[in-house]
């Protein structure tokens, strides 16, 4: 981590320069939950680069949206700054097509992270991006945050959850999860939405929990198994999703997905805060 780009001053890069990107471990943080090789849960990370930019052939700038798919067994997650700054690298780097730039993106993202990495791009010159960013979502699921609760820790607070005897299926979603970077201590805001079956979860012990993040230190993905594990744990319900959709710095969202069942994928979607 002495390495680490984060919260040291930096010089912008223009052209184009793979070396930049910075892979931290998974396993460091995983250690600290008793995870092993074998991972308790399926999932991915969706990042989304809004500040895409190269040059043409003939040396005229396209400006893109691009998505990052990360699955959670790649070895290394990578650490938020140095992929913003590769990717302003490519700007003022010349490629033939926008397919020459999503393969040497996929081809240096996997290189980095040991893992397969999907990429998509989204040219503003053309319609592909209008779907994809036009709508803003409003996922159906039972709020938490006008819930009347006492709060008095803002630290990670496992003991808080508990379920009750009635069987349900549902979706819950809070507006209210802050984390924050284990390097320069800024604040990360999140949606969060969590999707089971099982023993019905309490909302206000859940919602108690969730607030109780508020001072925690940890990168974006790691909190989320964080919580996914806790929830296991304590409630142990028959199905389980985390799905944190976070809000963008530097022009780029990270968006974590952890899941009891490998079949299950998240949804690609924009909230009114991204």
């Amino acid at each position: 981590m002495g390495h680490n780009p984060l919260g040291q001053q930096t010089e912008y890069i223009s052209r184009y320069a793979p070396h930049l990107l910075f892979p931290i471990a998974r396993s460091e943080s995983r250690k600290q939950l008793g995870i092993g090789s074998s991972l308790p849960f399926f999932g991915v990370d969706i990042w989304t680069g809004y500040e895409l930019s190269w040059l043409d052939k003939s040396g005229k700038p396209v400006v893109a949206v691009a998505e990052f798919v990360i699955p959670c067994t790649s070895e290394f997650i990578i650490e938020s700054k140095s992929f913003k700054l590769y990717l302003n690298s490519f700007n003022q780097t010349r490629f033939n097509s926008d397919e020459e730039v999503r393969s040497t993106i996929i081809d240096d993202l996997s290189r980095a992270a040991k893992a397969d990495i999907g990429v998509t791009i989204f040219p503003l010159r053309g319609r592909a991006v209008t779907n994809y960013l036009a709508d803003i979502a409003q996922p159906e699921a039972v709020l938490l945050d006008e819930l009347d609760v006492v709060v008095d820790s803002y630290h990670p607070e496992p003991a808080l959850l508990a379920i009750g005897t009635e069987q349900v299926e549902e979706v819950l979603v809070s507006h209210l999860l802050k984390t924050n970077c284990p390097v320069t201590g800024q604040p990360d805001w999140a949606s969060i939405f969590i999707r089971y079956k099982g023993s019905k979860i309490l909302h206000e012990n859940l919602l108690r929990y969730l607030i109780s993040f508020r001072e925690h230190q940890d990168f974006h993905e790691h909190c989320v198994e964080r919580i996914f594990c806790d929830l296991q744990r304590i409630c142990k319900p028959e199905s389980l999703s985390v799905y944190a959709r976070y809000t963008r710095r530097g022009g780029l969202d990270i968006n974590p997905f952890r899941a009891s069942d490998s079949q299950a994928t998240p949804d690609s979607i924009r909230l009114i805060r991204q």
